[in-house]
Order: C-alpha cells, then structure tokens, then sequence
C-alpha cells in the first residue's frame, strides 16, 4: 500500500480468482454505492476484474475488505492495490462495459 494522503483517496485493485461471471460486478456495485465511493468496476479479458474507486481513506478501506471477501459465489484468490490522491473524476459508481 502507498502513503497516507490528505483528503479523498484513490484505490485500484485488480481481484484474480472465480471472479466472472458469479455476480462479482453487481456485488462490488452495491457495496460500493453503500459505503459512498464512487468510481468503476470492470472485467479485464484475462479473467479478473478491476476495481477504480474514490473517496474517504477509512471507507476504501472498509470496501477493500468486501472486494477481497466479494459475493459467496465467487472464490477471491489474490487482491493486488494500489493507492494514490483522489482525482474527483467520478460522480458515482458504475459498471463499465468493453473497458479493454
């Protein structure tokens, strides 16, 4: 993980494992939009699925901890993250199509 910064954070994480195609998009989504961070999730051609989102740190935090459990129909492997400074580029979360 990165440093601390001051206001919003920024997260990406690229979840591996049974991740398409078992309602992994939908499940980010509603945790997402529940804790208020905002961003995109996407399947990747490889078989994992991305995760970009926005908000306050301690949030991001709480919502790394649902991508690593992610639905019961899924089987989370590995979680790889990246942290940076919120960009303020996203107005809410959303599931993105055809990314790649």
């Amino acid at each position: 993980m990165g440093g601390r910064f001051a206001g919003p954070a920024r997260l990406r994480a690229v979840i591996s494992g049974q991740v398409q195609m078992v309602g992994f998009r939908a499940f980010v989504t509603g945790r997402a939009r529940s804790r208020g961070v905002a961003g995109y999730v996407c399947n990747l051609p490889g078989g994992d699925v991305e995760v970009v989102a926005e908000g306050d740190r301690k949030l991001l935090e709480e919502f790394l901890e649902d991508l690593r459990r992610g639905p019961r129909s899924a089987e989370v492997r590995e979680v790889k993250t990246s942290w940076e400074r919120g960009r303020g580029e996203f107005a809410e979360f959303s599931v993105r199509y055809g990314a790649w």
